[in-house]
């Protein structure tokens, strides 16, 4: 007799995804199994909580890729074109969660209440890129600023970027993203370039 294929982390994911788009983070982990065609047991073999299988199952890491290589950048290369980079892999990373964010709450469907705490995802990504901005200050790389402030508007203008990109009919984005991460990092570095 063949045995029967081993599921994979990724199957499970896909399944727990579906579910959660459809009944949000008050889905069953029970009927995610079934939609999987494995056991409740074997999910919790893999991912210790529901909060971790909802957060993966959603593509939203414990710390987002870009914050990740953010103590590397500190006082290397040319600080500006790091910002540029930096901005595109967050555009990236937005495009790839924000939709799914869009559709659980467009659907009235709750999402763990993790993301809206003070220590939540995207407040330890602010927290992150603001951490990032202090060190490039204090070294003299950026202008004397408030970085949690500088940091913000990044952000949001990058997830704004995203979420017309989502609006628009076709898909299409409102205006190429290289020209509109450019402009961007331009348009800020004007008010926080080291006075030389």
């Amino acid at each position: 007799m063949a045995r029967i294929a081993k599921i994979t982390n990724q199957q499970i994911l896909d399944a727990a995804r579906e579910i959660f788009l459809e009944q949000g983070f008050g889905a069953s982990t029970l009927e995610i199994a079934q939609n999987a065609g494995i056991s409740e047991a074997s999910i919790f073999k893999r991912f210790s909580t529901k909060e971790e299988l909802f957060f993966a199952s959603m593509g939203i890491p414990e710390k987002s890729p870009w914050g990740q290589e953010l103590d590397a950048l500190v006082g290397k290369g040319n600080l500006k074109q790091n910002l540029v980079k930096l901005c595109l892999q967050i555009l990236e990373f937005n495009r790839q969660v924000m939709p799914r964010l869009m559709m659980l709450r467009s659907r009235g469907n709750a999402i763990p209440e993790m993301l809206n705490r003070v220590d939540s995802r995207p407040s330890r990504d602010l927290k992150t890129f603001t951490n990032f901005l202090e060190k490039e200050i204090e070294q003299g790389r950026l202008r004397t600023s408030n970085p949690k402030t500088i940091a913000m508007i990044l952000l949001g203008s990058l997830m704004n970027y995203v979420f017309l990109e989502q609006m628009h009919p076709t898909g299409d984005a409102p205006i190429d993203e290289q020209m509109f991460v450019h402009n961007l990092v331009d348009i800020v570095w004007e008010g926080i370039a080291p006075i030389e």
